[in-house]
């Protein structure tokens, strides 16, 4: 997997959450949280004067006309036009209409999503265990060539249950383990690249994703986050704070206390920039700033951040034009459309990837002499990225349970054990393990108990 010495890396990563609908008083709504506008009709008329710079905002015409363009404000509403929207940019004419330096087509990262638990749906949200994840698994089944892929996106819940909106706490959110833990159980899946929903990420979820998950692509930092105080969703780090991290183009190990500062921590960030955004967009400057990085010899990867329930295919379109006016000005680099993972270890140089992917093993010892049943974890082969494996429960009554394992005296072994301070196996279905290596190879692992 030799890099190119002048190689600019093109990650698409969508955030993967289905439809999406959104009425007049809720658009008024939007306009109320982001510029604290209150005082306006709520009609269409007042719309189509806002989207064209015709009222008096004191200064914030430009912004709130381009919050309100026609592009973000076409809304894919139903499955139905996801799927057209899908038929369209997935289809090869699509992909290779232009090609990258090596004759490759468009490829997308789907940072697929579980609406779960919520009480308040406004936006009509598909709430559901897997319900896109299992949509766009079908969708990939279609396109078997396309090199596309499947990764994780989390909105942890809000105080009130509102389908619409992110919190940040991660460690309290028990939809996250749940998640998780059914996405093993029930998929046979685990992460190996993440995406933070409203890319807002905290200690909690630094320090969860630190022990399983080797790969983020959410830094949005910009070399000038004052339009970030121009929003009121962004001011003072409340979304998507990552005015402290590298905003060059290139990928770094965080700090531990600090996710936004480059350290010695084992997992790795990407930068992504919006598409077509209100937001940390991604412009020709951005553009060309990851050409003239690689034009010196170090790798640039560009993530760019969409959402599928907007038509994906104008923005791809855009990105295109910039990438082509970018190659006019540094025609000694090439670009290549990279799968996340493939990203990351380009990017960080991670040359034998594939030479000893992880394998792991999962044994159930249900009666024991001189002990209580118990499941042994061994890495077989390769090493598991941060602590331990994730371990997944499901009992019988359909509940799932994450917990820790215990650490066996030998590197790469686990267990754990079946007794009155955890779970009785009586009360157990399913057992499964999930975890990375280092190079983003995933490994699951899954038992049914109730017929061992």
């Amino acid at each position: 997997m030799s890099a190119n010495k002048k190689l600019v890396l093109i990650v698409h990563a969508i955030d993967t959450e289905g439809p999406l609908y959104e009425s007049l008083d809720a658009t008024f709504e939007r306009l109320d949280e982001v510029f604290g506008i209150t005082h306006l009709p709520k009609t269409r008329n007042t719309l189509s004067k806002l989207q064209a710079k015709e009222i008096d905002l004191d200064g914030n015409e430009e912004k709130v006309a381009e919050a309100l363009n026609t592009q973000r404000m076409k809304y894919n509403g139903t499955w139905d036009q996801i799927n057209t929207m899908l038929d369209r940019c997935m289809s090869q004419e699509f992909r290779i209409k232009m090609p990258d330096s090596f004759g490759g087509g468009w490829k997308y990262n789907w940072h697929c999503v579980d609406h779960i638990g919520y009480d308040i749906n406004p936006r009509r949200r598909d709430i559901g265990y897997h319900n896109i994840f299992d949509h766009y698994q079908a969708i990939l089944r279609e396109y078997p060539d396309s090199g596309d892929a499947i990764h994780f996106h989390f909105h942890p819940m809000s105080t009130f249950k509102e389908a619409h909106r992110c919190a940040t706490a991660y460690l309290t959110s028990p939809y996250l383990w749940d998640i998780m833990c059914r996405r093993i159980i029930e998929r046979e899946w685990f992460p190996s690249v993440f995406r933070a929903g409203f890319q807002a990420e905290r200690p909690d979820s630094h320090w969860f994703l630190e022990q399983f998950i080797p790969f983020d692509i959410t830094n949005m930092a910009l070399d000038d986050n004052s339009e970030l105080d121009q929003m009121i969703d962004f001011r003072n780090g409340r979304s998507g704070d990552w005015r402290r991290a590298p905003a060059d183009w290139s990928v770094y190990h965080p700090d531990h206390d600090d996710y936004q500062r480059p350290g010695n921590c084992r997992r790795s960030i990407g930068r992504a920039l919006n598409v077509l955004s209100r937001i940390a967009s991604i412009d020709q400057k951005e553009m060309d700033k990851a050409f003239a990085r690689a034009d010196t010899g170090e790798i640039a990867m560009v993530g760019l951040c969409s959402h599928d329930f907007r038509d994906l295919d104008p923005e791809v379109d855009f990105v295109r034009d910039l990438i082509g006016e970018s190659q006019k000005k540094y025609p000694d680099v090439k670009f290549m459309y990279c799968e996340g993972v493939d990203a990351f270890r380009r990017a960080l140089g991670l040359e034998n990837a594939d030479d000893s992917p992880l394998e792991l093993s999962l044994t159930l010892n249900r009666s024991p002499v001189d002990d209580v049943p118990h499941i042994n974890i061994v890495a077989e082969q390769g090493e598991v990225f941060g602590p331990q494996p994730f371990l997944a429960i499901e009992t019988a009554s359909h509940r799932f349970i994450h917990d820790n394992l215990d650490f066996a005296a030998q590197p790469n072994r686990w267990s754990y054990a079946f007794h009155t301070d955890t779970l009785p196996i009586e009360s157990i279905r399913r057992i499964g393990v999930g975890a990375n290596d280092k190079f983003g190879n995933s490994s699951v692992k899954v038992i049914n108990v109730s017929s061992e």
